[in-house]
């Protein structure tokens, strides 16, 4: 049976320009024969991510949501730009092809890369596919090491001293976060306020080994081998990649860690399957991260908290485009609650400390 992740048809008012887009990839891409066929990988929330088949040849394209966006986001030179710069020394970042900000074309900046093709898994494994409870911590404990990987690379040896300000890193994410919260709020959204003002008042200092981290670095956002799928071959979505704590990074990664123990309005927004038996639980890939990097990792509330709140704030960015029109993905319609149960858990964390 093939669990290939497949694109499907192209979502109402997200079509692309064919006829000029088709000119431009054949214009910059040598050797290309053949009919084109455009389709949209459905899944993803942010970036609008489209399979280009010509002649056999796959690649995808990647362009900004339509609708109003954060003034800093979807930036997709800069994404390119990390792909160019990661994919020759790991080996898991797709190879890009082509960058254009050419905006008769479609009106935006966007980019081609190769296609990793394989599994991905979201909310459940697919009908089929079974995992062993041993098979399921190897794939957890494979993404944490996939992850640390990453934030081992030396960012100066590749070029990429100027992709990120490590100094006032922390700082600039809680403030940052907190500046785009009240801008995408909505009379239907929670304040956070009283989060907000806990994550600014435990800030820690910045990390003495900044490195490159993914942002959203998450179960979804890794493919797997077909033949094994316990085994990464791809880590796809670096838009939000940048330089700066790699506990930030394995933060933003656990505020998707819903376990099979929490409770059932956590339960309802699991976006992958970490309830499975044999997945390491939170407390357990900070412990495995710790092992692997030599480090004593202490209490890690702040980080905990701030990876929630953060993913309230990318849901309710989200929401907003919904709420006002900007797009009519009904996936969306229920992102606002999505939000409310993330704060709810960011103030349970902050009433435990």
């Amino acid at each position: 049976m093939d669990f290939t992740d497949q694109p499907a048809e192209i979502r109402k008012g997200e079509n692309l320009e064919i006829a000029r887009v088709e000119k431009f990839i054949r214009d910059a891409v040598p050797g290309l024969s053949g009919e084109m066929t455009i389709q949209q990988f459905p899944r993803g929330a942010s970036n609008l991510t489209y399979l280009i088949t010509i002649g056999g040849r796959e690649m995808v394209l990647r362009r900004p949501p339509f609708g109003t966006k954060a003034k800093t986001a979807h930036d997709m030179n800069r994404e390119y730009r990390i792909l160019i710069a990661l994919n020759p020394v790991f080996s898991y970042c797709p190879r890009p092809i082509v960058y254009t900000n050419d905006a008769s074309i479609m009106g935006c900046p966007f980019y081609l890369m190769e296609r990793v093709s394989g599994v991905i898994l979201r909310r459940d494994l697919p009908s089929g596919l079974d995992l062993t409870p041993q098979q399921v911590r190897h794939l957890f404990e494979r993404l944490v090491s996939v992850q640390f990987e990453l934030h081992t690379i030396d960012y100066h040896k590749i070029g990429l001293d100027n992709f990120g300000k490590p100094q006032g890193y922390v700082e600039r994410q809680v403030l940052g976060w907190s500046k785009r919260y009240r801008a995408a709020q909505t009379p239907d959204a929670p304040d956070c306020e009283s989060v907000m003002a806990w994550l600014q008042e435990h800030m820690p200092p910045d990390s003495e080994n900044p490195a490159i981290i993914h942002n959203d670095f998450k179960l979804d956002n890794v493919v797997l081998d077909k033949k094994d799928p316990t085994k990464i071959i791809g880590v796809l979505d670096w838009e939000m990649a940048t330089i700066g704590d790699p506990l930030m990074d394995l933060g933003s990664s656990l505020a998707y860690w819903v376990e099979s123990g929490d409770p059932p309005e956590l339960q309802a927004i699991r976006t992958i399957p970490t309830h499975l038996e044999g997945a390491l639980s939170r407390k357990q890939m900070i412990a495995y991260y710790g092992e692997l990097s030599g480090r004593s990792i202490g209490d890690f509330s702040f980080y905990y908290c701030f990876g929630l709140f953060r993913l309230a704030v990318i849901a309710q960015q989200i929401y907003y485009r919904y709420y006002h029109g900007q797009t009519k993905d009904e996936r969306f319609k229920g992102l606002i609650y999505a939000v409310g149960i993330l704060e709810k858990v960011a103030c349970n964390v902050i009433e435990k400390m």
